[in-house]
């Protein structure tokens, strides 16, 4: 993994070099582990910043905080790591101005992303120089994963299909949101585990599943994003499971989604269900090289029109280190797909306050169009 980071990072300086960049600060965790390949866990929400800053013509340089030094050290293949203390004269905005000079001409910064103190340090140091965004070229490096980033990202598929096997088998008549929660977090705590040794830079490497889950029941199902409660499942309750920001590892984020139906299902949520199913279905079959990423994204909202639903923002995204990178499966993107491209495709329905429909998957792009990286059934599942 650190071989391949520091290939990812010349890969940058030799973009840089051709476009006459001559520095760039790196503020994001996805960013930070890409090319560096370690992340931290006390990060810039706790006023602590962990930078990257990459040179065009000298070796790159992780600015850190003393008390995590030693992790960063051990995990990244960057040998250059300047410390900062809470106290004293050894502030971050000392440290990362030691690594800027006096005078830089120009600074390309992750715009989209930089946090605010970050942004303020560097604006009331540098008044006049121009801040210039890094994040399009190094988001257009990320866009065709590396073999080795496919495994992994097919290994994070199976720990995500032990997790929604978990899911499924918590739902019965009673039974709780929370407890679905809970099963989910060991399940894929257990499978996680089974891919990582205690050896290298792998004992850095957590197993543990985390975030709040998503899981939405009975009359908030058409809701999006609300968390578990203790909520108990009743007798024809539709069950949303969505593991966008559980379903993780090793910093590889996948997209992941179903629905149940505890006992029965009746015909109104199988209508909207099947209609979120084939929609999606319909996408997948449009995916291969060569086609623009809103084709595959027209390919669902055909079947939406068909059966009387709106088109939603978007059928998918991409995929990688980052919850959302580019392209996305939507009207107006015209990137053509690559092998070695991943998304998240999605098929969802909302019906205010009603019912709703969803599943969701994640993929390569493959030479002859794709491979799915999660699998459970793609069906009406009734259970409980």
């Amino acid at each position: 993994m650190l071989d391949e980071a520091r290939q990812r990072t010349q890969v940058l300086r030799d973009k840089m070099e051709e476009k006459g960049i001559e520095r760039a600060v790196f503020t994001d965790e996805s960013s930070i582990a890409y090319l560096a390949g370690f992340w931290g866990y006390l990060g810039i929400e706790f006023g602590r910043p962990t930078m990257l800053v990459v040179e065009r013509d000298s070796d790159p340089v992780v600015i850190t905080p003393l008390m995590e030094s030693e992790m960063v050290g051990a995990m990244t293949w960057v040998e250059d790591v300047r410390v900062w203390e809470d106290f004293g004269q050894r502030s971050w905005a000392r440290v990362l101005g030691e690594v800027l000079g006096d005078t830089p001409g120009e600074i390309w910064i992750e715009a989209g992303s930089i946090p605010a103190i970050v942004r303020n340090m560097l604006d009331e140091r540098y008044p006049g120089v121009p801040l210039k965004d890094i994040g399009p070229v190094l988001g257009a490096q990320r866009t065709i994963k590396s073999p080795l980033e496919i495994t992994v990202m097919r290994e994070a598929g199976q720990i995500a299909g032990a997790m929604m096997k978990a899911a499924h088998e918590s739902l019965a008549e009673g039974a709780q949101e929370w407890e679905s929660a809970l099963a989910v977090i060991d399940a894929g705590t257990r499978a996680a585990a089974g891919f990582l040794t205690a050896k290298g830079w792998e004992r850095f490497v957590s197993p543990m599943i985390h975030n709040l889950q998503i899981v939405q029941s009975g009359r908030d199902t058409s809701m999006v994003h609300r968390r578990a409660s203790v909520k108990a499942y009743e007798r024809g309750d539709p069950v949303y499971f969505c593991f966008c920001n559980m379903a993780q590892f090793k910093q590889y984020k996948l997209g992941f989604d179903r629905m149940f139906h505890v006992g029965v299902v009746s015909d109104a949520d199988a209508r909207v269900q099947q209609a979120a199913m084939d929609a999606q279905a319909a996408a997948l079959a449009a995916i291969k090289p060569g086609v623009t990423a809103e084709s595959v994204a027209e390919a669902a909202n055909v079947v939406y029109a068909e059966r009387g639903y709106e088109t939603g923002y978007r059928t998918g995204r991409s995929i990688g280190v980052a919850y959302l990178e580019a392209p996305e499966l939507k009207d107006g993107d015209t990137t053509i797909l690559q092998p070695g491209m991943t998304f998240a495709v999605d098929g969802g329905i909302s019906v205010d306050g009603q019912t709703a429909g969803r599943i969701g998957d994640s993929i390569v792009v493959t030479e002859d169009g794709f491979d799915f990286l999660t699998n459970y059934p793609r069906e009406i599942m009734v259970c409980g």
